[in-house]
């Protein structure tokens, strides 16, 4: 897929987010990389190969203080569009995990815990 393409997929599922949280994010930076680097793979812990999908980098909101707020680098979310592919065989498809990707990435930037997430995806999947 061509990266324009791919970056569309990624504006999409941010307009479907709800407007309230949409609303909400503030500080936030949502970049596309073709693969995760060495050092973000060791940044974020995963022990699989090529399997990191996203990765937010930050202070979640949760943990904002009043000091913290001005003047703060934003925080950044990065979707990476080559293990996205490898791991789908259509387009429908590229754009379903794209968009829970992104729902993953911008729940951490809310506070929540990789095991929270998990369990909200559990019950949306469900849904």
């Amino acid at each position: 897929m061509q990266q324009a393409a791919f970056e569309k997929l990624v504006q999409k599922a941010l307009l479907t987010l709800p407007e309230y949280i949409r609303q909400k994010m503030e500080n936030v930076a949502i970049c596309i990389e073709r693969e995760p680097s060495a050092e973000q793979f060791r940044k974020s812990g995963t022990r699989i190969s090529n399997f990191l999908l996203g990765l937010y980098q930050g202070i979640p909101k949760t943990a904002w203080g009043r000091e913290s707020s001005p003047g703060r680098i934003p925080d950044k979310i990065t979707i990476f569009q080559r293990p996205i592919e490898n791991l789908t065989g259509s387009e429908k498809e590229v754009e379903e995990l794209v968009r829970m990707v992104v729902w993953h990435e911008i729940a951490h930037h809310f506070g929540f815990s990789e095991a929270k997430v998990r369990e909200l995806e559990r019950k949306w999947k469900q849904a």
